[in-house]
């Protein structure tokens, strides 16, 4: 049995709650870091308000323009919401399914670039608690979510179903958890996936994604250029590491044959 061959009968011997508890416990990492930033409101808009400055420094600052132009257009800013609320919650499980049922060999290198950006993160906003745009006071963002909540049912509360704002971390803009996950599912479909269609499909979702996350003030640039960084580097660290985990168990398997039995 070849090397890929024996990847691809561990993938399918996975048990679905073994994939499960991997999501769990990410999510009680983001629930207790949660629990760490809700004090911390001073220190978010402190280190949002200099993620501004930064960016205003260097000339790198479209959030205003993107967010005004969005907040006065609701054609456009009412499917902007429903995208920032829903498509992550959506788009992530479904190509993760997809490549666990479809694209077997390509789901654990995938699922733990996923894992490790998601774990960073949380690292991230644990460390650097960072309000978004629509939460610094006096700094002149339109709340697009809040203002067009009568058209969805997300009510007042940012990213999630109304009722559901105990589940939601409103100061963990920095890196753009959405902009990673997007970028994730954007790449992963392209790389896999034969139809043109769905490769194009693939590219626009990130590009998309940046846009709808920076015009409706939940991220500032920075947010989505850190992801990305962070995609990127991770991406590339497992890339590498696969290829030398296969070899180290090709080698083990062969000196295993190759012994001399009793």
């Amino acid at each position: 049995m070849t090397t890929s061959q024996r990847l691809l009968r561990r993938v399918r011997g996975t048990a679905w709650w073994q994939e499960l508890g991997v999501v769990a416990l990410l999510y009680a990492g983001y629930d207790l870091i949660r629990g760490f930033i809700a004090g911390s409101t001073g220190r978010a808009e402190r280190d949002g308000a200099g993620i501004l400055h930064l960016e205003q420094v260097l000339h790198l600052d479209p959030e205003h323009w993107l967010n005004d132009n969005l907040s006065r257009l609701s054609a456009l800013a009412v499917p902007a919401c429903y995208f920032y609320a829903t498509l992550h919650f959506i788009v992530t499980p479904a190509v993760l399914i997809w490549l666990f049922h479809r694209r077997p060999a390509a789901y654990r290198p995938a699922r733990t670039v996923l894992v490790f950006v998601t774990g960073i993160s949380l690292i991230g906003f644990w460390q650097f608690p960072t309000a978004p745009p629509r939460l610094l006071t006096g700094a002149g963002f339109h709340d697009t979510l809040a203002i067009f909540s009568g058209w969805g049912w997300w009510g007042s509360d940012p990213a999630v179903p109304a009722g559901a704002a105990a589940i939601a971390n409103q100061y963990a803009a920095m890196p753009s958890l959405h902009l990673a996950w997007a970028l994730w599912c954007g790449v992963t479909v392209y790389r896999q996936a034969g139809l043109r269609w769905l490769r194009l499909a693939a590219i626009g979702y990130p590009v998309l994604t940046a846009a709808v996350i920076i015009g409706t003030a939940n991220h500032y640039l920075l947010d989505v250029l850190v992801a990305a960084a962070l995609w990127a580097i991770t991406d590339v660290a497992v890339g590498r590491l696969r290829p030398a985990r296969q070899d180290r168990a090709a080698a083990i398997t062969a000196s295993s044959t190759s012994r001399p039995s009793d």
